[in-house]
């Protein structure tokens, strides 16, 4: 039962014998869980590192188990720790990818390379990109940052999205956690669902990507400005990459019409996000562009954020938060 707190079956069977009979020895305990007394030691031997059992007072030959609610607090902030330096490696890796798709940024329209071609303009975008949804045959896979969706964007996307649904194309769109609050993008998105596509939202994406049959990638060269042009990679390694990316943060994505969760310290995506931003120093501005908000919206969550930890300055608000837990603590 609490193996999702990392800690295994026999393990979880010796600490409940050890609660029952607290004077316990190895051989004792193995009676009366049924296991040889080496697989007993083992377990002791995890329950000890997991802190879930300390030398006894006055005797300190013989172990004794922490209270549960003591042990399960234990566990959880281990739980708490791993996932909050999990959610680190994965912005550390979409760091690495858009470090990756910076660098095909910085090919020039006339450069010849295997795998790439370059497209310059939001109309070259919008006509390359026509000719080869024709040509999807089982999925579509989409990153949609910078927040709410522009009236023009959508409308231009419409008639590619329901050729795709209606051809049963799988469809999968993350958008960013700011659109939930604006009407039109979350009613495009709900459209989407209606003909049979998904959709969910993250706190933050590292910029706009379409994945289509696994075959062929088209990233925008600048996440500052998606119209400005955008490259197609079809080169088997990038599109490994890349779809991996996708399927990572899909699964720490949130259905857009389920409430975004918290995490154990109260927080949303978005204010875990916007805390590890200024914890590394970002402005306001660059915060909101990684959230897809508005400056004032920016500033308000840094705000409120500040205030919770009752912190002075941007540097103190990432001390606090990592003595609270509410951050991996850096190397």
């Amino acid at each position: 039962m609490l193996t999702a707190l990392g800690l295994d079956t026999a393990a979880e069977t010796v600490y409940r014998a050890m609660l029952r009979n607290p004077a316990a020895g190895v051989a004792a305990l193995a009676d009366a869980v049924g296991l040889p007394g080496e697989e007993v030691r083992d377990a002791l031997d995890t329950l000890s590192e997991l802190a879930l059992v300390r030398p006894a007072a006055g005797d300190a030959g013989r172990l004794r188990a922490v209270s549960p609610d003591i042990g399960m607090e234990i566990l959880m902030g281990r739980q708490q720790a791993q996932l909050a330096a999990h959610q680190q490696r994965l912005e550390s890796s979409r760091a690495a990818a858009a470090q990756l798709i910076s660098e095909y940024a910085e090919l020039r329209p006339a450069t010849s390379h295997p795998g790439v071609e370059q497209l310059v303009g939001l109309d070259q975008i919008r006509d390359r990109l026509a000719v080869l949804t024709r040509e999807v045959r089982e999925e579509f896979l989409a990153f949609a940052p910078g927040g709410p969706q522009t009236a023009e964007n959508m409308a231009a996307s419409r008639p590619l999205n329901e050729d795709l649904l209606g051809r049963g194309v799988r469809m999968r769109t993350i958008y960013l956690d700011s659109v939930r609050t604006n009407r039109p993008t979350v009613e495009h998105a709900t459209w989407l669902a209606r003909l049979g596509g998904r959709v969910r939202t993250v706190p933050s994406l590292p910029t706009r990507m379409i994945l289509m049959d696994r075959l062929t990638a088209m990233i925008s060269v600048s996440s500052d400005d998606t119209a400005a042009g955008a490259v197609l990679l079809t080169g088997q390694g990038t599109l490994t990459a890349l779809c991996a990316l996708f399927e990572t943060t899909w699964e720490s994505a949130q259905p857009l019409g389920e409430t975004v969760p918290t995490d154990p310290t109260g927080l949303t995506g978005q204010q875990r996000t916007t805390l590890r931003l200024l914890a590394e120093g970002h402005t306001d501005e660059t915060i909101a562009k990684r959230l897809g908000v508005s400056h004032r919206t920016a500033r308000r969550i840094a705000s409120e954020l500040m205030e919770r930890l009752d912190a002075r300055s941007r540097f103190e608000a990432g001390v606090r938060a990592v003595q609270q837990g509410w951050l991996p603590p850096r190397p």
